[in-house]
């Protein structure tokens, strides 16, 4: 069961440096490890995700466990994913006094595409303990950011909501709106699967060692499937990624390319698209009708 001690609080940045000093070593750069270091935002963080004590949280990227340490006085069961070995290490002897923490050494993606198994596996085990929910509350690693949190949607996983920091242009992907130029297929899936909202900027400041860029906190919170707009998710996001790979291109020149939709212009004029409107301009609704008409 959770320790149901004193709140912890988050380490500071003499903490973080002792604890890898002793374990000897350092950030590493090829895993994007950039440690959130600003306590008042990691709060910030976790109470975005409304955690109880029926939540299975899964955390990717736990680095010295700082943040784990929070979800597990907050959450029945904490999963954490960690591709680094050593560092690891240096969290799991700061988090063995949480019997509700399970860590794992393994890469949350298999591929761009495919989440990994171990994820899924040790998804599946915390579940059967009887947790009623499913979150993911983590400052993500920034090259898995966009691919984790859209295979997470597209996934049949029961995530009833995510909360993730990422750096400022992924997060304006998810954010952006019609005719802008962080609008794309991400945004079109993340809005058609969840409501998106930014829950806070964060400065580079607020990370050790300093990123170059700035980052935010999104919340997602997945709509319910018996009530998506499309049938197939995974479906949906291969045919909207499709004319996204042609941004600058007509929406009539694109469809005229997919053979496999038949009456091209008849489509677009059932789904009330403008057939020399480009895949940017289209809104999130647009591309619900469109999908629908080629069904």
């Amino acid at each position: 069961m959770p320790n149901d001690g004193p709140i912890p609080t988050a380490q500071s940045l003499t903490n973080l440096r002792k604890l890898l000093d002793e374990a000897g070593l350092s950030p590493r750069k090829r895993h994007g490890q950039h440690f959130l270091i600003d306590a008042n935002l990691m709060q910030v963080l976790v109470d975005s995700a409304e955690l109880s004590r029926s939540d299975c949280v899964i955390e990717v990227g736990v680095g010295t466990g700082s943040l784990t340490n929070l979800l597990a006085a907050r959450s029945g069961r904490v999963l954490g994913v960690e591709i680094d070995a050593k560092i690891l290490c240096v969290a799991e002897e700061a988090l063995a006094h949480r019997p509700n923490v399970t860590l794992i050494n393994a890469d949350a993606l298999r591929s761009k595409s495919t989440l990994g198994e171990e994820l899924l596996g040790g998804v599946r085990d915390a579940m059967l303990e009887g947790h009623e929910t499913l979150k993911l509350v983590a400052n993500l690693p920034y090259d898995i950011a966009t691919p984790l949190v859209i295979n997470l949607l597209l996934s049949d996983l029961p995530l009833a909501r995510l909360c993730f920091t990422v750096q400022k242009e992924v997060g304006d992907r998810f954010t952006a709106a019609p005719d802008t130029s962080d609008y794309g297929a991400v945004g079109v899936i993340a809005q058609s699967l969840s409501r998106v909202t930014r829950i806070a900027r964060v400065p580079a400041e607020a990370f050790w060692p300093r990123p170059k860029v700035e980052s935010v906190m999104i919340r997602l919170d997945p709509v319910a499937a018996g009530v998506r707009p499309m049938g197939r998710p995974s479906e949906f996001a291969q045919f909207v990624r499709g004319f996204f790979q042609h941004r600058r291109k007509t929406m009539s020149h694109l469809i005229r390319r997919r053979p496999e939709l038949a009456n091209g212009e008849g489509t677009l004029e059932s789904a009330g698209v403008d057939p020399r409107a480009r895949p940017e301009q289209l809104s999130v609704p647009q591309w619900h009708q469109l999908y629908k008409s080629t069904r």
